[in-house]
């Protein structure tokens, strides 16, 4: 198969063209022929302008690649390599939600061809590319799995906003259903990934090695949000414990927030399902998973007991949410925890404006149910600074009292403006 792509006698498809497959695509087109697949029309007619509709890669990207998009199932059938790259979330319950991957499959399935390759990069739990994918295969194609087709799995492991630690310069974990299948699937991204491939000896461990890379992060974060709810009952502050605790060579550098995304607050969550499947109850994880996703109300309570305390009249409060993604930088929306903020101040009636320089209005409203403001106000009782985005770094203590009322409460939750305020005036809060 390697040698087919290389000489462009086959076609590699990349079904699910977001922040993931779009990037994948395009770098072997730089190399190969490429499909680009993807379900929604209009998505598929920007690519085709040289737009990505997630906002990550700039037109450039799109130059000197030999690249068709299309959400045309006759257009994929010309494909041999499929590279499937749809998301895998969590519904809401906290459950696997397969839809999409189950979908992907059938769409890959009705092309299917004696001979051909199938890379799933969709975060799964271990045993789902074969459990669940390949009987889908199988049923939608007519073939049998492995005499007739190959099955591999590599995962993702795209950053949103990151452009250092892009696709080409990070490892790329890849497996095979066997030796052949792992050694052609390991070469053709290598024509790729600059740094290399790691070659796990099976697709159940590089589903397993994709899953404990965020859940290790996430239980990380969640013991240091833990801290941070102890340190502000002691009255000092997470970031100066962190920084002072930090000196030791050996120490973990993480620190504390909202966790939302589309990976750290989302994959765990397949792993403690496989596992109860299995008759274990992930303790520690699912620990770390409730305090994580627990901060948000926390966060919102906090500022109503500031505000309180500041003298505010909390049924007539009006506070400014800056920021709405899950992350600084990006425009991606998915599982953003500051919508738990937001939610939480509403219980109280508290009156609620947002900003955000990247997120989309009309997305936000349709996913979480609020909307942006064009602009600030001047009379808020408090500022809540969510995500840390570029515009906001350089912010001083002028800018906040030049939109705030009396005595306002700033709530900078990832600890940007320390040491900033002086006035007597501001009560600042950080994590």
């Amino acid at each position: 198969m390697y040698d087919k792509l290389v000489k462009k006698e086959a076609k590699l498809a990349v079904i699910g063209l977001g922040y993931v497959g779009l990037p994948i695509a395009l770098e072997f087109a730089k190399k190969i022929k490429v499909i680009g697949f993807d379900i929604n029309a209009k998505r598929v007619e920007m690519m085709k302008n040289n737009i990505d509709p997630s906002g990550e890669l700039e037109s450039s990207a799109f130059e000197g690649c030999d690249i068709v998009f299309t959400d045309s199932l006759d257009v994929l059938r010309e494909a041999q390599f499929f590279i499937v790259a749809v998301p895998t979330p969590i519904d809401e319950h906290a459950m696997p939600d397969l839809k999409p991957l189950l979908a992907a499959s059938k769409t890959v399935g009705k092309v299917l061809k004696k001979g051909d390759y199938v890379v799933y990069e969709s975060t799964v739990y271990p045993g789902c590319t074969e459990d669940d994918c390949i009987p889908v295969l199988e049923a939608e194609s007519g073939l049998k799995f492995p005499g007739d087709f190959k099955v591999g799995y590599s995962p993702e492991r795209i950053n949103p906003g990151d452009k250092e630690h892009t696709l080409t310069r990070i490892v790329k974990v890849v497996s095979g259903c066997d030796a052949e299948s792992s050694e052609e699937i390991a070469k053709t991204y290598e024509l790729v990934v600059e740094a290399g491939v790691h070659r796990a000896s099976s697709i159940k461990v590089a589903e397993a090695a994709k899953i404990i890379e965020n859940t290790q992060r996430d239980v990380n974060i969640a013991l240091m949000n833990e801290l941070s709810l102890i340190f502000d009952r002691l009255g000092i502050n997470t970031y100066e414990v962190l920084e002072a605790a930090g000196t030791k060579w050996n120490f973990l550098k993480f620190s504390p927030g909202l966790v939302g995304g589309h990976c750290i607050g989302v994959d765990p969550y397949y792993l403690t399902y496989k596992a109860k499947e299995l008759g274990y109850d992930a303790k520690v994880i699912l620990s770390g998973r409730t305090t994580n996703d627990n901060m948000g109300a926390y966060i919102a309570k906090k500022a109503v007991k500031l505000m309180v305390k500041q003298g505010k009249d909390i049924s007539n409060a009006k506070v400014l949410v800056m920021g709405a993604t899950f992350k600084e930088n990006v425009e991606d929306i998915r599982n953003s925890k500051v919508a738990d903020v937001i939610n939480e101040l509403k219980t109280f009636s508290v009156n609620v404006d947002v900003v955000d320089p990247f997120a989309d209005s009309d997305e936000l409203h349709h996913e979480y149910g609020f909307s942006l403001v064009e602009k600030p106000g001047n009379d808020y009782d408090a500022v809540v600074v969510a995500v840390n985005h570029k515009q906001y770094l350089d912010l001083n203590e002028d800018y906040f009292k030049s939109i705030t009322s009396e005595n306002p409460v700033v709530m900078d939750i990832k600890g940007i403006y320390r040491n900033k305020f002086s006035s007597d005036g501001i009560q600042y809060w950080s994590l």
